[in-house]
């Protein structure tokens, strides 16, 4: 009788590397991504672009197009500054194609930047003023808040509906 150790274990559990036309679950995809799963499930709310294959019990898999999509999102959001609407934005204006090959968001810029300019002083770390913020940015920013602040209610309204 042969034991087999840890090593050889993990090895013969471990899944065999997929083609690349091959569905991935959302655990893969996950993975894949370094994103948790439930934000995977918030982005196919945001973003109708995105739809998995659900099989029995909700599994959801998802196609090579669709984990192209996700990761243009991922980077867009977490690389670029994006917002959300900024994304769908984008999405609304070049279409899913469009971002699943890097296209237009390099055109049009980020929706928000990702620091947002305060007044000299406000904040700031110690020796390091911020530079003034003109009043055409504070107008945008002011827009953008408005349109967060409804987001951050609906996302609210949303989370008291699914606690009832």
């Amino acid at each position: 009788m042969t034991m087999t150790g840890p090593t050889e274990r993990a090895r013969a559990l471990r899944p065999a590397e997929k083609s690349a036309e091959a569905f991935r679950t959302i655990g893969e995809v996950a993975t894949e991504l370094d994103v948790p799963q439930h934000v995977l499930r918030f982005w196919e709310t945001r973003f109708g672009q995105i739809r998995p294959l659900k099989r029995g019990g909700g599994r959801r898999y998802y196609r090579p197009e669709d984990v192209a999509l996700l990761r243009r999102i991922r980077a867009l959001l977490y690389d670029n500054g994006y917002t959300i609407k900024g994304v769908q934005r984008l999405l609304r204006a070049g279409g899913a194609r469009a971002l699943r090959e890097g296209e237009g968001a390099e055109a049009e810029g980020p929706a928000a930047p990702q620091r947002v300019p305060r007044e000299p002083g406000a904040g700031a770390p110690a020796g390091r003023a911020m530079p003034p913020v003109s009043a055409p940015m504070q107008d945008s920013l002011r827009k953008e808040l408005a349109g967060l602040a409804e987001e951050l209610e609906a996302l609210s309204e949303a989370l008291r509906k699914a606690a009832e």
